[in-house]
Formats: C-alpha cells, sequence, structure tokens
C-alpha cells in the first residue's frame, strides 16, 4: 500500500524536526533530566510540527529499551506502535469531532487507569480551541491536578479561543511558520532520498504555496512529483502543475512596463487569453513579484508601490467586470501611466533648477517661487478635493492637515492631532501623487514637507526607509 511522503517521512526523533530549534532543545531537555510538565499547550499554524513533537514526547517517554530519555531507540515495541498510531497508551483526540462534555466526562473517567504498556499515558487534545465552554471547564480540574501517570498535550491554531484558566494551567510554546532554508534543506533531502532531480526555483514556489507549513510544502512535492514522472521538476512545471504564473511570464511583463509599451503589453495580455491563464491572478501574481523584487532591491521602493497600488486599485474598481480581458487593458494602462509618472519624477529631480546668468558680475540665483503661503490657502479646499478624487483615503488622512509655511520651494504642512496621518502622508505611496496634485493646482513645482505640532523644528525630518514605505502601502490595503 502507497505511504504518503509526510507520513512517510513524519520526523522520528527530535534532530529530524525541521525549524523550532529553541521548542526542540527545551522539550529535549525536559526529557533527559526527567523534568516533565504535567500538561502541554502547543499553539502555532498547521503543519509546523506540534502533533510530531507531542508524539515525540510521548515516545520519548515510554521507550522501553532506552528508558525516559530524548533519544528513543525507535526500535522497541513501544517506538515503533507510536510511529504506527497504535499505541494504546497513546490517545489521541480530535476536539472538533468531540467537543461536547460527554466526551470530556468519558476521558476523565479513564485517565484514573494506569497505563497498559507504557510508563505515562499520553492525551494528545487536537484543535482543543474547538471544545465547547462547559467541555473546557469539565478539563478545567483535570488538568490542573491530572495523575502522575498522565501528561496532557494540547494543540490548535488559535489560542485566544482558548480559556486564560487552561491556558495557565499548561506549559506553553509558541510554534511558528518554517523559514525558506528549513523547507528547502527539508523538501531536498526527500527528494535526495527519493531520486528526484529539482531546481532551486520549484523548491522556492513551493516553499511560497505552502506559506511556511512543511506538512503542505511537502503534499506540493508529492503532486508535483506525480505530475512529473520521470522527469526532471523545473520551475516552469512546478508553476503550471500548481496553477501559478511562471516568473519567466512575469519578467517578461515587466520589462514592457518598463518600456511602457502599451501595444506591447496588449498583445502580451492577448497571448494570455488564448492561452487560458487567469488574467485578474495573473495581475496578483505580477504584484507579488513587483513587492519580492522590490525587497531585494531590484526595483526602487516608489516605483515598486505604485506599481502594487496600480494594479490593486483597478482590480478593486473593476472586481465584478466578468470580462477579464477588459479588466487587464484597465490594470496594464494604469500601470503604464505610472512607469510614465515615475519615470518624469526621475527627470525631475536629476534635472538641475532653472538658472538665470548676469553680465555685471552679480552671482547667478535660482528661480523663485512667486507664491505666497495666502495663496496655498486659498486653494488648499480644491487640492483637497482633488485629492480625495484621486484617493479616497486621502479624505481621512488630509482632514487634519493645514499648510503651515512656505519656504522657497517647499511647502511644510502642519498636522494638528493626528501623528499616524502625518507618518502616512510621509511615504512615497501617498506624498508623491499629493505632490504632483499640489503642483498642479498651484501650478509650479513645490516640494512638500509634513510636521506635527508637537515637533520642536520645522526643519526637522524622519529618515525614510523602505520598510516604513512598504508598511504604509500594505496598512492601507
Amino acid at each position: 500500500m502507497h505511504m504518503t511522503l509526510y507520513r512517510k517521512y513524519r520526523p522520528k526523533t527530535f534532530e529530524e524536526v525541521a525549524g523550532e530549534s529553541d521548542i526542540i532543545k527545551t522539550l529535549k531537555n525536559s526529557l533527559d533530566n526527567n523534568k516533565l510538565a504535567h500538561a502541554y499547550l502547543f499553539n502555532g499554524p498547521r503543519g509546523v510540527g506540534k502533533t510530531t513533537s507531542a508524539r515525540l514526547i510521548a515516545k520519548g517517554v515510554n521507550c522501553l529499551k532506552n528508558g525516559i530519555s530524548s533519544t528513543p531507540c525507535n526500535e522497541c515495541e513501544a517506538c515503533r506502535e507510536i510511529d504506527r498510531g497504535s499505541f494504546i497508551d497513546l490517545i489521541e483526540i480530535d476536539a472538533a469531532s468531540n467537543r461536547g462534555i460527554d466526551e470530556i466526562r468519558e476521558l476523565k473517567d479513564k485517565i484514573n487507569y494506569q497505563p497498559s504498556k507504557g510508563r505515562k499515558k499520553i492525551y494528545i487534545i487536537d484543535e482543543v480551541h474547538m471544545l465547547t465552554k462547559e467541555a473546557f471547564n469539565a478539563l478545567l480540574k483535570t488538568l490542573e491536578e491530572p495523575p502522575e501517570h498522565v501528561i496532557f498535550i494540547l494543540a490548535t491554531t488559535e489560542p485566544d479561543k482558548i480559556l486564560p484558566t487552561i491556558i495557565s494551567r499548561c506549559q506553553r510554546y509558541d510554534f511558528k511558520t518554517l523559514s525558506y532554508q528549513e523547507v528547502k534543506n527539508k523538501l531536498s533531502d526527500i527528494c535526495e532520498k527519493e531520486n528526484i532531480k529539482i531546481d532551486d526555483g520549484s523548491l522556492e514556489i513551493i516553499y511560497e504555496t505552502s506559506g511556511g507549513s512543511m506538512r503542505d510544502a511537502i503534499s506540493i512535492l508529492e503532486r508535483v512529483i506525480i505530475s512529473n514522472l520521470g522527469e526532471s521538476i523545473t520551475e516552469e512545471s512546478t508553476s503550471k502543475t500548481i496553477g501559478i504564473t511562471p516568473k519567466s511570464l512575469l519578467r517578461d511583463f515587466y520589462d514592457i512596463i518598463k518600456r511602457t509599451s502599451l501595444q506591447k503589453g496588449v498583445e502580451f495580455l492577448e497571448k494570455l487569453w488564448i492561452e487560458s491563464i487567469d488574467i485578474e491572478k495573473f495581475f496578483k501574481d505580477f504584484a507579488k513579484y513587483i513587492k519580492d523584487e522590490t525587497f531585494v532591491g531590484n526595483i526602487e521602493v516608489s516605483q515598486g508601490l505604485k506599481i502594487i497600488g496600480g494594479v490593486f486599485d483597478s482590480l478593486n474598481k473593476f472586481k465584478y467586470e466578468e470580462d477579464k480581458r477588459l479588466l487587464g487593458y484597465v490594470v496594464l494602462n494604469t500601470i503604464i501611466n505610472t512607469q510614465k509618472e515615475v519615470k518624469q519624477e526621475i527627470i525631475y529631480r536629476e534635472v538641475p533648477v532653472e538658472t538665470k546668468s548676469v553680465t555685471d558680475g552679480e552671482e547667478t540665483q535660482a528661480k523663485k517661487i512667486s507664491i505666497t503661503l495666502e495663496d496655498v490657502k486659498s486653494k488648499w479646499n480644491d487640492i483637497l478635493k482633488m485629492a480625495k478624487d484621486e484617493k479616497p483615503t486621502y479624505k481621512a488622512f488630509l482632514a487634519d492637515a493645514f499648510p503651515m509655511k512656505l519656504q522657497d520651494d517647499e511647502l511644510c504642512i502642519g498636522f494638528r492631532e493626528n501623528e499616524f496621518s502625518k507618518e502616512q502622508m510621509e511615504s512615497d505611496y501617498y506624498n508623491l501623487p499629493f505632490q504632483e496634485i499640489v503642483q498642479k493646482v498651484m501650478n509650479t513645482q513645490l516640494k512638500l514637507s509634513y510636521f506635527f505640532k508637537k515637533d520642536r523644528k520645522i526643519d526637522e525630518k524622519r529618515n525614510e526607509n523602505m520598510t516604513k514605505d512598504i508598511l504604509a502601502y500594505f496598512s492601507e490595503e
């Protein structure tokens, strides 16, 4: 009978567990020094090793050859039965299916019986947050003072749904999603043992699709292997099997965007349509590709955020449009225009300020701005209206703002109460479009800066970095 890869390669020792080195070290020390708690709470996302770690504790406690140890023999009857899931003193309960008070009362009646084969009875209650309030209350006293021969291990993905009184009676461990390197190492080891050739691009795609869950990653790997039996697994074949857009297509489309070629973009989308590629999903994958390229520094932050914003703004506005090809044209036009704006901004930053020479020996002076702060105040409502039409979020962020000072070619905008709005407006995602609006209304090349009323010096500015820009964008989304 065929055994799935996940079951076949489930860790049989603590050393085989991927990630969570601190948790594993603590559990091993507890076993080696015989300082086990009577109840544990394992919290974390799905597929990161909670139940596996619980079974390893059961094996470490009940190994017949090595005694209570973090290195069970994996050869004795108890170890083999725990691996098979048939050990009589290891009781696994699915709280999603057995969530009522009657099941917990039955459990309480049975825990007083001594173990049949092992040293201790191990009760693993999976998805414990699914228990009813009455069931939790029934379990409470048992968790506080269980018999000496019983260890409870509760596993959950939603600890906030568990009564605080239950949590306080357990030794809690918070498992986290696995890193790419941890998943890659495990998948590479499996492929080597299964004599499968797979490239790094495929492993990266599998990791991203799994969301950091080892169980999901191994399941996806098995699906990819079955789809490519007898063949080397490549990034392209993996993308096709999983149903995501190949990176080669995303790179080609970005090259078109960089050239701001609307015609080439339309031809590209027509090709996707003919090949039955989901246009909406393609653009979501493209936005993720731009995010990844921005993080590694291949794309300027302001440029990447503008493209991502253009994609999701358009997808949002036309989310009910049934003709996805038409939707694709709208998104394409939006991000092409965004790219043109970015190029103009770069040109504006790089072109020197216009100067005029004098022949009488006087120094050359920069061209001065010919407007006053009163001029800006008189048109401030027009600026706010245009900003609100551009992005509805400006209405909230600028509700507290006012023109505070005009200094050379820099307009200082103040915030009376809302410091959060000030911080949002300082990000390129909001500042650059708003700066364009101010320049358009005032018909002059003003630069903007933002200040909270508690700021001590008007000339003091906060340092901006990529992390702040990214967080500002995604918090808005």
